[in-house]
């Protein structure tokens, strides 16, 4: 007979299929959590602008393969590295547009919220 919905969730499953449940919703809810507080960090965040120059820019390339239907897919993630005139370094997630149009040595004026890019305006030498 199959199982009632008097009888609960976990009825008859064997312990390792509870704790491998629980853990699995445990790493669900701490991402959620996670990405929540992160994005409340960054939107509570003061719009901040200043003088800065580009560093650095890096990649990072992640791939997903499925194995039942043979697909993959990848995404590319893009960041630049500017610093201050007051020394500080701020490492930003751009866009590929905005990744493509920056080089290391720009100057300009960096606008950022949190750890969200806004733009940046080249200074015209």
């Amino acid at each position: 007979m199959g199982m009632g919905f008097d009888e609960g969730f976990f009825c008859g499953m064997p312990p390792f299929f509870m704790l491998f449940f629980l853990i699995v919703m445990g790493m669900i809810i701490y991402g959620v959590v996670t990405s929540a507080n992160r994005y409340h960090k960054n939107a509570t965040s003061p719009i901040l602008t200043q003088h800065g120059k580009v560093i650095t820019k890096r990649t990072s390339v992640t791939h997903h393969c499925n194995s039942n239907n043979h697909r993959s897919s990848s995404h590319t993630y893009y960041y630049v590295t500017f610093e201050t005139d007051a020394g500080q370094r701020i490492e930003l997630t751009i866009s590929g547009k905005e990744y493509g149009m920056l080089a290391e040595g720009d100057c300009g004026m960096v606008t950022y919220q949190g750890e969200w890019f806004k733009q940046f305006k080249r200074e015209v030498i």
